[in-house]
């Protein structure tokens, strides 16, 4: 797909030529891997059963290389109709303690979305197929593929009875589609034990910017998920009998949330873009050498016009820029029909992806207090509650830091190409856990191209980014003990 690299020579031309050789078998372990129904999301005891299967043959697939592996049992999961449901051990393993060697930490997990083929899939998804190079199954790129491209860079050494280059560390969960239950517990518990060691921590859990061309992500945005709540009684009522002599709930309700964006994207609350980090000649370049066809985003996203003409513009509002995206109303008529009701109570919800410096009790703050102004000047005698039910934090990370030089290194030598240096407009609360906590250098490094399909029908995985993804990660290690020399 690029021109390629002067081929590797020694230790790496090896390595490269056993994955090639082995590809079958690294697309196999994988169609076991997607054969598990390993949904995380809906809390039913059979696919319970079939998560606990999951995290025990990864258990045992890190054993067979050799590793020292702890599978801990973080409890149960309460859930809100009173039942409780076990939680999937989260796994930690270790290969290699040498002092002189860099000790890397990789992140995966192993839950899927749910999936069924009767809503759309063109084959069955938890039975990996291969068409035109394409691997399609629930869970091939997010998040069983890297997970196994990781292993499979690990186990070539093994192979060829070669040292690994650096201390490998595996952190693996099983529910981190259902917001990752007990994974901060467990970070923090480790802290001082587990990630002593630890020098670099390496998730792959996202996607490339495009089809062809290898990424490096170094921020993504956070998310503070509010609810405003406008209550005139319990009960609905006629709009016959009521209509013209209340202030109708649903009435103050599209008020406030009218209030909060204008037809251009920008965010009308007080002060909301007071706290964000000012845009440098440095990053705006980075923005400029990033491959992005527009017209093939905008067609391949089925929309009829963006907001802003310019690729720059685009990326920067995706990534570096706040942005509010109103959700739903809750108790409001959304069924087909006619229905003449007054709602007595209504919910809306929405939500604010925040960047650098942004911080969510400061934003909580600036929304409440707007919206308390907004509904103050209605005269409204209904009672107004907001509330902020989630609030993440974004990330950043350095991009000086050595783990980034050898994955760009890396990538060249795979790819034969400079990697687009990406951030990501959703929320990976992992990333921010790990920097905080452990305070360690934190880099995610995709496998995926941007037409995957996460989370949705017909998720796929290409055969060639999956091995040349295994290729990748061998070539990093490699780098990595260059640099730590």
């Amino acid at each position: 797909m690029f021109s390629p690299s002067p081929p590797p020579s020694g230790l790496l031309e090896r390595v490269f030529q056993f994955i090639d050789l082995h590809q079958n078998e690294f697309v196999q372990i994988l169609k076991e891997w997607v054969a598990v129904e390993s949904d995380s999301v809906q809390p039913v005891p059979h696919l319970r059963q079939e998560l606990f299967r999951m995290m025990a043959l990864a258990a045992d697939k890190l054993r067979c290389l050799g590793a020292s592996v702890d599978s801990v049992d973080t409890g149960f999961q309460q859930l809100p109709n009173g039942q409780t449901l076990p939680i999937p051990p989260i796994i930690l393993a270790e290969l290699g303690n040498d002092p002189k060697k860099p000790t890397v930490c990789f992140y995966g997990h192993l839950d899927v979305q749910p999936a069924r083929q009767e809503d759309g899939w063109l084959t069955d998804p938890y039975t990996l197929t291969e068409v035109d190079g394409k691997l399609y199954g629930r869970g091939a790129t997010d998040n069983k593929g890297p997970v196994l491209a990781w292993i499979n860079a690990v186990s070539t050494f093994r192979a060829l009875e070669e040292d690994l280059p650096v201390n490998i560390k595996f952190i693996i969960e099983g529910m981190e589609e259902a917001g990752s239950v007990a994974l901060e517990e467990l970070v923090r518990k480790e802290k001082d034990r587990f990630f002593s060691s630890v020098d670099y921590v390496v998730i792959s859990d996202n996607l490339w910017i495009n089809q062809g061309k290898p990424a490096l992500t170094y921020g993504t945005r956070g998310n503070s998920y509010f609810r405003v709540e406008v209550k005139c009684r319990d009960q609905d009522f006629h709009s016959g009998t009521f209509g013209g002599i209340l202030h109708e709930p649903m009435a103050d309700l599209v008020a406030l949330l009218g209030s909060l964006v204008d037809s251009s994207g920008h965010i009308l609350i007080p002060g909301i873009y007071d706290q964000v980090a000012p845009l440098t000649e440095e990053e705006r370049k980075m923005y400029k050498a990033i491959d992005l066809d527009l017209e093939e985003y905008r067609h391949s996203s089925h929309v009829k016009k963006f907001l802003f003409d310019t690729k720059e513009e685009i990326l920067m509002h995706l990534w570096r820029y706040p942005s509010l995206s109103i959700h739903g109303i809750e108790g409001a008529f959304d069924e087909p029909g006619a229905k003449t009701v007054i709602p007595g109570r209504v919910i809306g919800k929405f939500s604010i992806r925040l960047v650098p410096h942004m911080n969510t009790s400061v934003v909580e703050k600036q929304v409440k207090q707007h919206l308390e102004h907004i509904f103050s000047k209605r005269n409204s005698s209904n009672q107004m509650t907001v509330s902020m039910t989630l609030g993440l934090q974004p990330w950043m990370a350095n991009i000086k830091d050595n783990q980034y030089l050898a994955a760009k290194r890396a990538i060249k030598t795979v790819f034969g190409t400079e990697p687009d240096m990406t951030r990501d407009g959703s929320t990976i609360p992992i990333a921010r856990i790990f920097q905080d906590i452990i305070q360690k250098s934190v880099m995610m490094l995709p496998l995926g191209a941007v037409d995957d399909g996460e989370h949705s029908q017909n998720e796929k995985i290409n055969r060639w980014n999956y091995i040349e993804g295994s290729k990748l990660f061998a070539a990093f290690f490699l780098e990595m003990a260059k640099l730590h020399l």
